[in-house]
């Protein structure tokens, strides 16, 4: 989506070099959140399929390329990944991952009330006070950063060597 290579899509603005100090403090509080996540106990594959997850529901292509390798460095399954979008319709993740992945979606969709007190009363039996917060945390940020790519239109390159 960009007129020369590096270059923002004609109208639009990268938000993060256009503020760089705004941004640094969003990046500062997703090292705080990744602090938080460790402490809780999520572990990195977790994570991450929250930021999919996320991602995913609000389109933003960069945050799914990153994302998505972040996982499989991470040892998730392409099969995993593949499933993600439907995950309520697959026997592939865990109790804690589906808590974890409604709570998400909950907090990506805050309107749904019904969908977010069926969720967070589900977070609540499988999920530690810790683990639920940070969850929600992870949701949280990754929404922002979803939300600075999608309107800066961040593009995704094809990083192989022809390219």
């Amino acid at each position: 989506m960009s007129d020369v290579a590096g270059a923002p899509a004609a109208g639009r603005v990268y938000l993060d070099k256009q503020s760089p100090q705004a941004y640094h403090a969003l990046v500062r509080t997703a090292e705080a959140v990744r602090a938080t996540a460790a402490d809780a106990g999520l572990d990195r594959l977790l994570v991450e399929l929250v930021n999919l997850r996320v991602s995913q529901l609000n389109g933003c292509a960069s945050c799914l390329d990153v994302h998505t390798r972040a996982a499989l460095r991470a040892g998730e399954t392409t099969r995993r990944l593949g499933v993600l979008a439907a995950w309520r319709d697959t026997e592939l993740f865990t109790a804690r991952e589906r808590a974890a992945l409604a709570l998400a979606e909950a907090t990506t969709h805050p309107s749904d009330a019904p969908a977010q007190e069926r969720a967070y009363e589900e977070a609540r039996r499988v999920l530690t006070d810790d683990e639920l917060s940070a969850v929600i945390w992870v949701a949280i940020a990754i929404n922002a950063f979803n939300r600075v790519s999608i309107l800066s239109k961040h593009p995704v390159r094809d990083a192989s060597p022809t390219a």
